[in-house]
C-alpha cells in the first residue's frame, strides 16, 4: 500500500507536501465515491450523486485539500 510520503513526478520534486489521507481513509473514500457515482449513473439517486467524484479523487490521490487547511492527517506517523 502507499505510505504517506512526499509526492514526486518524473523523479523531480513536485512539492514538499505530505500526503494526508491514510490507507483506511483512502479505501473508504474510494468505495463511497464509486458507490455514489454508480447510484447516480443507474438513476437510483439524482445527479447530485456525481459529487462522489470528490471522495473518489481524494482517495486516489491520497490528498485532501480540506484536511490540509484544517491541519488534519489520517496518515499513521
Amino acid at each position: 500500500m502507499l505510505t504517506c510520503v512526499a509526492r514526486r513526478l518524473s523523479g523531480r520534486e513536485l512539492k514538499m507536501t505530505r500526503l494526508n489521507v491514510g490507507n483506511l481513509d483512502r479505501l473508504l473514500r474510494v468505495l463511497a465515491g464509486i458507490g455514489l457515482i454508480a447510484l447516480a449513473a443507474t438513476g437510483v439517486i439524482g445527479a447530485w450523486g456525481y459529487i462522489g467524484l470528490v471522495p473518489l479523487l481524494t482517495g486516489i490521490w491520497a490528498y485532501c485539500p480540506l484536511y490540509s487547511m484544517l491541519g488534519i492527517s489520517s496518515c499513521s506517523r
